[in-house]
């Protein structure tokens, strides 16, 4: 269990402590950055990076709870994917806009978590990341901009297109 504690061990460089910490929560932030890579290799690499900036930064946050902590240390990996894709140069986007589908209410009771994990990986990396940022770690298209260094229409327009794509991959997988 993750406490006040464990987190001061953890500044102190109490390996024992870190290695709790990072046996808690690797496997959280793995999927997390499986998310954005779609790549195994790539998501080790990111978590490992990721912690390595966790216990650096460790003794500037103030420990208020697990939730708080986790919410900080998904941060650090998510800005890790960002920097490994933009290395990577493996973020396209496209500035052409795609006119947005509503989704059936069908479709979406009788998809599987597995399947939505699935499309969201099959996703090209740009889509990919925005539709990530904006729905899953709920940053806005301002934000976003920001963080990728594009335009808040492309962000909205990445967006529309990857939900066009994830419903029609949807519809194709429930017929």
């Amino acid at each position: 269990m993750v406490n006040e504690q464990l987190i001061k061990k953890c500044i102190k460089g109490v390996k024992s402590a870190q290695r709790t910490l990072y046996l808690n929560y690797a496997k959280k932030m793995f999927v997390v950055s499986y998310r954005y890579t779609n790549q195994k290799e790539d998501a080790e690499e990111i978590v490992s990076e990721g912690f390595i900036k966790i216990f650096q930064n460790l003794s500037k946050i103030v420990y208020h709870d697990e939730v708080r902590l986790q919410a900080w240390m998904k941060k650090i990996i998510v800005n890790e994917c960002l920097m490994f894709l933009r290395k990577k140069k493996r973020m396209i986007y496209d500035e052409h806009e795609v006119r947005f589908l509503e989704t059936r209410p069908e479709v979406e009771s009788t998809l599987a978590l597995k399947d939505t994990l699935k499309a969201i990986l099959s996703l090209p990396v740009g889509y990919r990341t925005v539709f990530n940022l904006y729905v899953i770690e709920g940053y806005s298209h301002k934000e976003i901009a920001q963080k990728l260094n594009i335009a808040e229409s492309t962000s909205r327009s990445q967006l529309t297109k990857a939900k066009t794509m994830l419903q029609s991959r949807i519809a194709k997988t429930n017929l």
